[in-house]
């Protein structure tokens, strides 16, 4: 999960090994080092992550005022954002890398491994 794969070969890493909990955990590659899969194919191609992203805090609210109301007697606003706040920036990088994969995922399709698929040329 930490660099995820390319989704035309799904061998070669979308972001690079040790920054997923780091400063760096938005770096990514340019391109797929196996196939020559271009990972930003264009100026804000990632605008659209933000809705998959925002889906999945949608689902982590839900769980966790479900799993609130399972513990606790009444729950207070302030007990779910802090329980909702400590959730999302814990799960921010992964959270940031998953929802760039589905994205990018919607629009390019697998072709095969990266030894039997014709190598794409980056500029």
């Amino acid at each position: 999960m930490a660099t995820v794969k390319c989704p035309r070969c799904r061998e070669g890493n979308m972001f690079p090994k040790g920054t997923l909990y780091s400063t760096k955990f938005a770096a990514m590659h340019k391109s797929c080092p196996c196939c020559g899969q271009v990972f930003e194919p264009e100026v804000g191609y990632y605008y659209g992550a933000m809705y998959v992203s925002f889906a999945f805090n949608v689902a982590i609210f839900l769980v966790s005022l479900f799993i609130l109301s399972q513990f606790v007697e009444e729950v207070t606003m302030a007990m779910m954002i802090g329980v909702v706040a400590i959730t999302v920036v814990g799960f921010l990088p992964i959270i940031f890398r998953l929802s760039r994969v589905i994205w990018i995922s919607i629009f390019v399709r697998y072709e095969g491994p990266g030894s039997q698929i014709p190598k794409k040329l980056t500029v």
